[in-house]
């Protein structure tokens, strides 16, 4: 019986993420060309310096932006989540790339969200152009700016690699972190 009742609760939180998935599935699959990407990428953008003035500031100090306008996150024990995003130098697209990661733990639910890492300097933007697949977390310093952290920086503070903000979540899930995702250069 008990047996039973364990399989019916994981059915159950399986169904509801399932239901999450379906839900978010056709947003992560949305930019089905680099035009649609390049523009889902500069609306991303826009949507972020509209919410943190410091991110403005930061934009105007880095060397190139590396902007995912739309990850989708889902788990249930096991996670993962997956998005497509450009690197931007000087207003301009310079390359593709994807953002992956796998998760297991305690979880469940689905998420939305987007992400853009503010590269500030030759080293970090060096690194992503030749690691065959830049994680997160190690490599280039990255600080990932929530709003608390905002409130300190300033452009004469700025002395990190990279810096990294997530804006736009949508949906639940119990946590949101960018440690330990893969960013690597896709063809478009």
């Amino acid at each position: 019986m008990k047996n039973l009742r364990f399989t019916a609760f994981y059915f159950t939180l399986a169904t509801i993420i399932a239901m999450f998935v379906g839900l978010f599935g056709g947003v992560a699959n949305a930019a089905s060309t680099a035009d649609e990407l390049h523009r889902e990428a500069h609306q991303a953008l826009q949507t972020l310096y509209k919410s943190n003035p410091v991110a403005v500031d930061i934009s105007k100090k880095a060397k190139a932006i590396l902007v995912f306008p739309n990850i989708v996150k889902a788990g249930l024990v096991f996670g993962g989540s997956y998005g497509e995003g450009v690197l931007m130098k000087d207003g301009k697209v310079s390359g593709y790339y994807n953002s992956v990661s796998a998760s297991w733990g305690l979880q469940i639910g689905a998420q939305s969200y987007g992400y853009a890492v503010f590269l500030m300097n030759d080293n970090a933007l060096s690194y992503l152009d030749k690691s065959e697949g830049w994680e997160l977390g190690v490599g280039p310093t990255i600080v990932v700016v929530n709003e608390g952290a905002a409130k300190n920086i300033s452009t004469s503070t700025l002395k990190d690699d990279a810096y990294a903000f997530v804006f736009d979540q949508q949906g639940l899930m119990a946590s949101l972190s960018i440690e330990g995702t893969k960013v690597t250069r896709i063809k478009r």
